[in-house]
């Protein structure tokens, strides 16, 4: 199946906002609450989410779902790049810097998606509302049965109902996208839709937290803040992530060359995903505990120039294209691709 542009183009985004989040300045302005800078934690994170249930969806078939060894290859693939992420995940996690690694919860949410794949749109959608309203209310019962301090000093509870990256609550995220990567991506009506559900999802969200807080209810339960897994933040990221997403897929084939080198960054994501926490870990966390201007703006004109020069001389990135070889590879040897039959010989007539 082709790339689609948009898809990459809001990849891109995704990672040059978690980017932002980890080493951009703070600004704490009224205008957004927060200020703008506010607008990159948690957001990015969701939106990276929801493009990898997307890209769950596109590599089991899109609109087309693929069926029997298809399927088969298409599942030992994903749990493949999955194993791959996590180990990954866990290497950047070993360099101790100050950002909280994505990947872990990345390839949980893989495998729980590789269970999904045969789910219709519809009911991947209200898996996501499931997940939406349920996940959080079942975290904030772990926590307090666990107890704040052991989910914090453990990494397994972590991954699941920890602070930044909770697995039950974050699987609406995924969920959402593979709904989304069955629709006809390419079509200007599904690009219409999917930005006017987020905008729809957007104001819900952060308006009805508004509404809940002045009715009283504790933000524990009602906030729509970054980070804080109720069901609040859930709905208005899903919102933000859809309209990203649907702008994107619009604009995207309308303007090619302006947007060539955000996309080659969506196209190199775990490559430029990995290569800045190593370069966190490197340079040494005050350039996360004290963010300056001058090394947020190198950090993402180095990362999109390197990207946009590696995707246009050489392809895949470094790291996408082992993923894609190590998944295919075990995927040919454990589920072999059916060998057409031989096309019958034509009739003489002579």
């Amino acid at each position: 199946m082709p790339r689609i542009v948009g898809v990459d183009v809001a990849r891109g985004l995704a990672v040059l906002g978690m980017m932002t989040a980890h080493v951009g300045p703070d600004d704490d302005g009224p205008v957004p609450p927060g200020g703008w800078s506010q607008l990159a934690d948690g957001r990015p994170s969701a939106l990276f989410v929801v493009l990898a249930g997307v890209s769950l969806a596109l590599l089991s078939g899109g609109t087309r779902p693929v069926e029997g060894t298809g399927l088969r290859r298409a599942r030992v693939r994903v749990l493949v790049r999955a194993g791959a992420v996590l180990v990954l995940g866990l290497a950047l996690q070993a360099l101790a810097t100050p950002v909280v690694v994505i990947l872990p919860t990345y390839a949980v949410l893989f495998t729980f998606g590789c269970l999904a794949l045969r789910l219709r749109p519809a009911l991947l959608a209200a898996a996501a509302l499931v997940v939406a309203l349920l996940g959080p209310v079942l975290r904030l019962a772990l926590v307090d049965a666990l107890g704040a301090d052991v989910v914090r000093d453990d990494a397994f509870a972590t991954l699941w109902v920890g602070e930044f990256y909770p697995v039950v609550v974050w699987l609406a995220y995924l969920f959402a996208g593979m709904a989304l990567g069955r629709a006809d991506l390419t079509c200007a009506r599904v690009q219409a839709r999917t930005a006017g559900a987020g905008l729809v999802l957007l104001l819900a969200g952060h308006l009805g937290s508004h509404a809940a807080l002045a009715a009283g209810w504790t933000s524990r339960v009602a906030t729509a803040e970054p980070h804080s897994s109720t069901t609040f933040e859930v709905v208005g990221n899903t919102g933000v992530a859809l309209l990203v997403v649907g702008l994107c897929l619009a604009l995207a084939p309308r303007l090619p060359r302006l947007v060539a080198p955000v996309a080659a960054v969506g196209a190199l994501a775990l490559t430029a995903y990995t290569v800045h926490v190593v370069a966190i870990a490197v340079a040494g966390e005050q350039v996360v505990w004290q963010p300056r201007v001058a090394t947020w703006s190198a950090f993402l004109l180095v990362t999109t120039a390197a990207c946009w020069l590696w995707h246009a001389t050489l392809g895949r990135g470094p790291f996408e294209r082992a993923l894609h070889g190590l998944s295919t590879g075990v995927a040919d040897v454990l589920v072999p691709q059916p060998v057409a039959p031989p096309a019958p010989a034509g009739r003489d007539v002579s």
